[in-house]
């Protein structure tokens, strides 16, 4: 058997890649020659977690050791990117730029000299030429002068557009792979049979993903169109080229298990005793930082991505997106948008309105829960394919079924507010005792062709305090007192006619000792 077959330099590529939020799975295929008996993987990320790393191949294969090595990329020539080889050749092109230049501003400072000198200087000895020969002399300089100056004017221009070209170039090899980058080579020992493929999978923290939304409401049908998005970054060092990309909303970084509580113990507090500066009156030093212990893993140069919360509902850990075409995915932070498909839901729309706040309706569609995981995120929102704005997806519980997705002001809601109403006095035996009431009262007009399911909501005092008594009367009776598990945010829930109104009237009757302080807070 060959010697030269004993080790073997693996040019391997990136086939899958699966992003978490924060982190990162990869996959890559080496392929290895039969008699090999290790094989080394060069230019891999200097991020890659050498305890997540796996090494796969079929029976053929026997696998053994493996190290990993973290060096400069610039020690290891076979890690030179396409921005290496345009920055190297970059810098030849200022070489020779710089070299024209300083050649034209040399021969303009001969020129100078020799326009400076006298012309016993010049010409020495017999012969003095005559006004003629010194015209043609003159002229001749004049014209040998005009021509360097400007081609040194062009040189310059020229070398000020190869400097500018090779600052571009470094800037963005450092961005993508920083001005001190680093790889990863690892080398496996192995005793290859025949030719076999050998897969390696291994963690990266840094790259993320993160969703958002697009709701597109058709308010003749009740229809609201989810569409999925993602935004995909990463800056590792290896370009993802023409990758199988899967997304999950699993977190492999977060903690396998979780805090377990502490004893709760009762004890008497004894006062320290008083030490000597103390009693000098020295104030005591302030106390040394307290060292947080736990798996905190810190990536030098890794860029802060883009991270959000996960819940777990319908009994599943994770939902993935596997992505149907292949995707590339440069280093260097650049995000790329995929879509992740649509999905439609038929809503509840009604017309909401807090009339103490603002004296408006917004157009609100109430969507049941979806299946699957939704991480919160911003959504864009369309009513009737006309852009509203933005706002916030939460799944979350029934936060979808209650509070919904707000998809603008409904202009044929008329809501008017009354002047509030509001009087005081004693109350009981002794006069000991303060009764104020207060009085709100709203009116909304339907001026839609239609019937509009209306929500008003109101704040309702709520007593923290058993001397601040609290007697709430409304009209007509509202649906909840404790709407989305708020004690005091009362909702009115009803279906008004077109061209109707309806008045809802909120009393509130407060009655606390006269001789205490109302501490009121809205």
């Amino acid at each position: 058997m060959p010697h030269a077959a004993l080790a073997a330099d693996g040019n391997s590529s990136i086939t899958q890649v699966k992003v978490y939020p924060g982190s990162a799975t990869v996959e890559r295929l080496a392929r290895v020659p039969a008699g090999a008996r290790s094989i080394t993987i060069r230019c891999l990320s200097p991020q890659l977690d050498a305890q997540s790393l796996q090494v796969h191949a079929d029976s053929s294969v026997r696998i053994g050791e493996t190290s990993i090595r973290v060096q400069e990329r610039d020690l290891d020539k076979e890690c030179a990117t396409p921005l290496d080889d345009q920055v190297r050749q970059a810098e030849d092109r200022v070489a020779i730029a710089k070299a024209e230049t300083d050649s034209l501003e040399l021969a303009t400072s001969y020129l100078k000299t020799v326009a400076t000198k006298a012309p016993d200087d010049v010409h020495s000895g017999p012969g003095t030429p005559g006004s003629a020969s010194i015209n043609s002399t003159t002229d001749a300089l004049r014209r040998s002068s005009q021509d360097v100056l400007l081609k040194l004017h062009q040189a310059r221009r020229k070398q000020e557009l190869a400097d500018l070209a090779l600052k571009e170039l470094m800037t963005e090899r450092n961005r993508t792979a920083g001005p001190n980058a680093r790889v990863s080579t690892v080398t496996i020992t192995l005793a290859a049979e025949r030719e076999s493929d050998l897969r390696l999978s291994y963690q990266l923290r840094g790259p993320s993903w993160s969703p958002s939304y697009r709701a597109t409401l058709d308010s003749a049908t009740s229809v609201v169109r989810l569409e999925r998005m993602a935004l995909v970054a990463q800056n590792t060092g290896e370009d993802w080229r023409n990758v199988q990309l899967t997304l999950s909303t699993g977190q492999p970084t977060r903690a396998t298990s979780g805090r377990m509580p502490n004893a709760w113990t009762l004890d008497i507090y004894t006062p320290p005793p008083e030490t000597d500066m103390q009693r000098r009156g020295i104030p005591s030093p302030a106390p040394a930082p307290v060292a947080v212990s736990g798996p905190v893993m810190m990536i030098e140069g890794a860029p802060e991505m883009p991270r959000f919360d996960v819940q777990v509902s319908d009994n599943a850990y994770a939902t993935e997106f596997s992505v149907p075409q292949r995707i590339t995915v440069p280093s260097g932070g650049q995000r790329v948008t995929l879509s992740l498909g649509t999905q439609d839901a038929r809503a509840q729309l009604v017309s909401r309105s807090a009339p103490a706040v603002e004296q408006a309706a917004y157009l609100v569609a109430q969507l049941p829960t979806l299946p699957g995981v939704w991480p919160t995120a911003s959504v864009a929102l369309y009513r009737d394919n006309a852009y509203v704005g933005q706002g916030t997806l939460n799944n979350n519980a029934d936060e979808l079924s209650r509070t919904g997705l707000a998809f603008g002001r409904d202009e044929r809601v008329v809501v008017t507010a009354e002047p509030q109403q509001q009087n005081s006095g004693s109350a009981g035996f002794t006069g000991a005792n303060v009764e104020r009431k207060v009085q709100h009262a709203y009116r909304v007009e339907n001026r839609h062709q239609r019937p509009v399911a209306l929500q008003v909501l109101e704040s309702a005092p709520v007593s923290r305090n058993e001397q601040i008594e609290v007697r709430s009367q409304y009209e007509p009776a509202p649906a909840d007192k404790e709407w989305n598990r708020r004690p005091g945010l009362i909702l009115w829930s009803e279906t008004l006619a077109p061209g109707s109104s309806q008045r809802f009237v909120a009393t509130h009757t407060l009655r606390y000792p006269k001789d205490a302080r109302l501490q009121e807070s809205q």
